[in-house]
C-alpha cells in the first residue's frame, strides 16, 4: 500500500532517508536507502537520491517492498568481457539479461554471473547489486562498466554524476526523422497515470538526450543517441515524447512494429577515465546479430 507524507516546516532541509527513517521506525536508514534506489520512494511524483534535501510542502510517497528473502548465488553464466583489470570490468550484456536480481528475477542475472566470475565486487549499492555502477534495461544490449572495489565505484559514480562518462546507443525508431541531428531536453519522472512507467513531466528530473541520424528507411530511422543524463528508460521515453518511438518497445512503443522481442536499442560505446590510472578508456562493440538482421530487412 502506498503511503504519503507532506514535509512540514520543521522537516525542511532534512535528508529524505533520515526523514523516512524517523517516520518508518521499523526500517533502518540503510533499508530505506535501498528502497529509494529501487524506485519505491518518490517526491512530488519523481525519483530522488538518498541525499535529497526535503523542502516544505514536498509530497513524499513510498511503497514498502515485499519482505522476501533473496539469496543471490554465483551462477556459471557465460559473460562477454570486453575489458578487465584489478579495478573494473566492461561487459557486453546480451539482450534479455536482467542486470541485478529482484523478486521477479531471482536468477540468471548479470550479478549472478559476476559473482561466479569475480572474487570481489564493490558493495556500495548493497548486497543485491555488487559492482553495479549503472544499469541498462533487460532487453537493451550492450556495454556497461562494473566496479570491483569501492574506490573504483566511487570514482565511476562521480564521473556519471558529473557527466564525464560518454555513453552512446544505436536505435531504430518508427518514422522518418528529417533533420540530421537533434537534442531532447525534457524532464523525466514517474508517469502520474501509470506508476510502472516513466514519462516527461513538469516535476521530473532534468534529462537530455542527443541524437543523430545514421540512415533513413521507408518508415523507420536508424539513430545514434548520446546520453547527457541517465534517467530510467531515458532514450525510450524521449523518443516516444518526440513521436518517434523505438521499434519493438513493449512499454513505450507502437502496437504494430517490427517483429522483435523487445526494443531495438543497443549501448554501443562507453568512455571514461580509469579510476586509479586516470587514463582515458574507450570501448565500442558492434550491434548484435538481431539488430543487424533488422537493418538488412529494412534495406529491402
Amino acid at each position: 500500500m502506498t503511503q504519503q507524507h507532506k514535509v512540514t516546516e520543521t522537516e525542511q532541509n532534512m535528508r529524505i532517508d533520515k526523514l523516512l527513517a524517523g517516520l518508518i521506525t521499523k526500517s533502518s536508514r540503510s533499508e530505506i536507502q535501498t528502497w529509494i534506489t529501487d524506485d519505491h520512494v518518490y517526491v512530488n511524483g519523481s525519483q530522488v537520491k538518498s541525499n535529497y534535501k526535503c523542502r516544505r510542502g514536498d509530497i513524499i510517497e513510498w511503497t514498502e517492498p515485499e519482505q522476501t528473502s533473496l539469496t543471490i548465488d554465483p551462477e556459471n553464466i557465460p559473460l562477454t568481457v570486453v575489458y578487465e583489470d584489478d579495478e573494473l570490468l566492461v561487459i557486453n550484456k546480451p539482450r534479455g539479461m536482467v542486470v541485478h536480481p529482484s523478486a521477479g528475477h531471482p536468477h540468471g542475472t548479470l550479478v549472478n554471473a559476476l559473482l561466479y566470475h569475480c572474487d570481489r565486487l564493490s558493495h556500495i549499492n548493497g548486497d543485491h547489486r555488487p559492482g553495479i555502477v549503472h544499469r541498462i534495461d533487460k532487453d537493451t544490449s550492450g556495454l556497461l562498466v562494473v566496479a570491483k572495489n569501492d574506490t573504483a565505484h566511487i570514482s565511476l559514480a562521480e564521473q556519471l554524476s558529473e557527466k564525464d562518462i560518454d555513453r552512446r546507443y544505436e536505435a531504430i525508431v518508427h518514422g522518418v526523422i528529417e533533420h540530421e541531428t537533434g537534442l531532447i531536453d525534457a524532464p523525466i519522472g514517474r508517469d502520474p497515470h501509470d506508476r510502472k512507467k516513466m514519462g516527461v513531466t513538469d516535476e521530473g528530473k532534468p534529462s537530455v538526450t542527443h541524437f543523430r541520424v545514421v540512415k533513413r528507411y521507408a518508415d523507420f530511422t536508424h539513430l545514434e543517441c548520446k546520453l547527457e543524463t541517465g534517467r530510467t528508460h531515458q532514450i525510450r521515453v524521449h523518443m516516444k515524447y518526440i513521436e518517434f518511438p523505438i521499434a519493438g518497445d513493449p512499454k513505450y512503443g507502437r502496437r504494430k512494429t517490427l517483429n522483435i522481442d523487445g526494443q531495438a536499442l543497443h549501448a554501443k560505446s562507453i568512455s571514461f577515465k580509469h579510476p586509479t590510472k586516470n587514463e582515458a578508456m574507450h570501448f565500442e562493440v558492434d550491434v548484435p546479430s538481431y539488430f543487424q538482421k533488422l537493418l538488412a530487412e529494412l534495406e529491402k
